[in-house]
């Protein structure tokens, strides 16, 4: 993949996209876009999780919204979602990103969903090259293939995807599919920042 190409359509939609070659590099850049005193939120991202970004941000000087807290009621998830709107940051990743230069995301609440798309002055997103598809089509294809099963299975959920290994648009009472979005582009040109890792990481 050109990544100058890839750059360029992003840029088109006001979204920053920058390469990083390893995520030892994107995580020097993701500390150095936050600032001491901020107030950051941030998605329910294996991507963050399993690259270490939460345990460095727990480490920061910062007013971090920490989702994954051990204990945390469902009463203080939900307040920590609100209050994430009107983070000065907020940090997440995508189900997928395409080479025509959009983002999709599925999710079951929409609180990640809401908060890319307005609210927080500042959305960082980090994501590994296992997310790059070349259009929709196969970006809605990965949410059903990869990403819904991948994530019903981290929960213990008894969907069907997790038997099956593919959404099957179920009615499930424990569907995390609820809601789907094509972020396009971005109007404030400053916004959004997307860092592209090329190393696999989250689902």
């Amino acid at each position: 993949m050109d990544f100058q190409k890839l750059k360029d359509k992003y840029a088109v939609h006001h979204i920053n996209l920058e390469y990083f070659p390893t995520i030892v590099e994107a995580k020097a850049r993701v500390q150095a876009l936050i600032l001491d005193g901020q107030v950051v939120g941030i998605g329910g991202s294996t991507t963050l999780n399993e690259w270490g970004i939460v345990d460095e941000l727990r480490n920061r000087q910062i007013h971090f919204l920490d989702r994954f807290v051990p204990g945390i009621t469902p009463a203080q998830l939900s307040e920590v979602f609100h209050q994430s709107f009107n983070a000065d940051v907020y940090l997440s990743s995508v189900n997928a990103m395409t080479e025509e230069g959009e983002l999709v995301c599925i999710d079951k609440n929409g609180n990640r969903i809401g908060a890319l798309l307005y609210g927080p002055k500042k959305v960082i997103l980090v994501v590994g090259k296992n997310k790059l598809v070349k259009n929709l089509d196969e970006a809605f294809n990965r949410l059903r293939t990869v990403a819904a099963p991948a994530n019903a299975r981290r929960y213990n959920l008894t969907t069907p995807c997790v038997t099956t290994g593919v959404c099957m648009d179920c009615d499930h009472p424990q569907r995390l599919c609820n809601m789907e979005i094509i972020i396009k582009g971005q109007a404030d040109p400053s916004r959004m920042t997307l860092l592209f890792v090329n190393e696999d990481g989250g689902f």
